[in-house]
């Protein structure tokens, strides 16, 4: 699929040889370039022969000489260059089916692309790779990929994906192993469907594949108030995480006896769950699926606690910070030692509710700008409101429910700051000394 450029970078090697918006990139080296992963891995090299075509519908052939892995510099109108890959699974734990009606669009949408997993850490069932896809992957080593398992009993996954290719697709895994492919793998528990022994079954079979599977990631569902007319599952109970974290931390430690490695770590929500103290941070080795929510806590306050011999002494402005059920212990924990440190920290924290999705959904990044303002109006807030950065969506400034900080700072009567997933930056908003956010 010949795709349209839509600019090219300023000084840019694909600027240095005149290529210009507007042209449309057919081939590189005589590769024809269908999408984002064509243009990557063919653009790679230090010379390249382009292929384009003018709006006027004439052909020609650029040389381009620059670093080799250097970008060449052109930009599209889409990231993919072609469709995304859509689901075609209907997951009986999808969250987004238990989204409330009425939200912006693109909260709806269901990728299981791998491109994107490649490219952007997204996960992918496999349910729906082509052969030709599969040799793809296995022949440009698109790798690594993040791969949502759920488990490895082809019926069960069936069941659970509601897909019938979703138990044949599992033998995918060992292909990949087998061409070099590494695997970050994700089970998503249901308590009752694929947990106790089928957990057990799933660890140990993925084991096998070891060393191309390089992590398992082990959380519970998330369950929202929006399920009717769903799959009858019941939410995440104390015991069942309980029991979750004994199977995981004894396949854990066999494993490390085993490889070195742990391989499988359960999300900080299980702990939580649990009742249980989380880990410290060295636990999670690499912290390869961090972005899962995996070690996203004991990694977080060491890094506050790293940061904070650097604000001994010092003087900060009132504050809040306003977060889920599931950080209120740790971020209360870090204030409270911040005190003991420096000079007049006057600081509360707040538990948001999450009444939009349930009270059972208790991370930060689901909160809503509502359910913001509602239970922070009339509390005392100091001169500005912390709030985690995960609540905006891609790094912009709107709330999953399309307020903006904006819009939350003025009901609020006071500046709403969003902090990065990181304990230094936390520190560095609760000491910023300018007023002006």
């Amino acid at each position: 699929m010949a795709s349209k450029i839509t600019s090219v970078d300023s000084g840019s090697p694909a600027e240095r040889a005149g290529i210009v918006a507007g042209e449309t990139l057919l081939m590189i080296d005589g590769a024809a370039v269908r999408d984002v992963l064509d243009y990557k891995f063919y653009g790679y090299d230090a010379q390249l022969s382009l292929e384009l075509l003018s709006e006027a519908g004439e052909k020609r052939t650029v040389v381009i000489r620059k670093r080799e892995g250097e970008p060449l510099g052109l930009n599209f109108e889409h990231y993919l260059m072609d469709k995304m890959k859509r689901c075609s699974n209907k997951c009986v734990f999808c969250f987004i089916d238990q989204m409330p009606k009425g939200m912006r669009e693109t909260l709806y949408v269901k990728d299981d692309d791998a491109r994107m997993s490649f490219l952007l850490g997204n996960y992918i069932t496999m349910t729906n790779l082509s052969e030709e896809d599969v040799q793809r992957v296995l022949r440009m080593h698109i790798s690594p990929i993040n791969i949502s398992v759920q488990t490895t009993n082809p019926e069960l996954r069936i069941k659970m994906l509601q897909n019938p290719k979703a138990g044949e697709s599992l033998k995918l895994l060992p292909r990949f192993a087998e061409g070099g492919i590494s695997m970050n793998c994700q089970l998503v528990i249901c308590e009752g469907m694929n947990d106790g022994d089928e957990l057990r079954r799933s660890l140990n079979d993925l084991e096998a594949l070891y060393p191309a599977v390089t992590s398992i990631s082990v959380v519970p569902f998330g369950m929202t108030r929006h399920r009717e007319g769903l799959y009858p599952l019941k939410p995440t109970t104390r015991e069942g995480a309980e029991n979750m974290l004994d199977i995981v931390e004894e396949f854990a430690e066999k494993c490390m006896q085993k490889h070195g490695t742990r391989l499988a770590w359960c999300g900080d929500e299980v702990y939580l769950k649990a009742g249980r103290p989380l880990p410290q941070a060295d636990y999670y080795e690499d912290f390869t699926q961090f972005e899962n929510g995996i070690g996203m806590l004991p990694l977080f306050a060491e890094e506050f606690r790293l940061a904070l011999p650097d604000y001994a002494g010092k003087r900060s402005r009132p504050f809040c910070i306003a977060t889920g059920q599931a950080a209120v212990a740790t971020i209360e924990t870090l204030i409270d030692e911040a005190r003991k440190v420096c000079d007049n920290l006057s600081g509360k924290v707040y538990a948001i509710n999450n009444v939009f999705f349930g009270t059972g959904v208790t991370v930060a990044g689901l909160i809503t700008a509502r359910d913001l303002v509602e239970q922070l109006s009339g509390k005392e807030l100091g001169e500005r409101v912390l709030v985690s950065a995960n609540m905006l969506r891609d790094g912009g400034d709107v709330f999953l429910d399309d307020l903006t900080l904006a819009d939350v700072s003025a009901k609020l009567g006071v500046p709403v700051v969003p902090v990065e997933i990181d304990g230094g930056d936390l520190l560095a908003k609760i000491f910023e000394e300018d007023g002006s956010f």
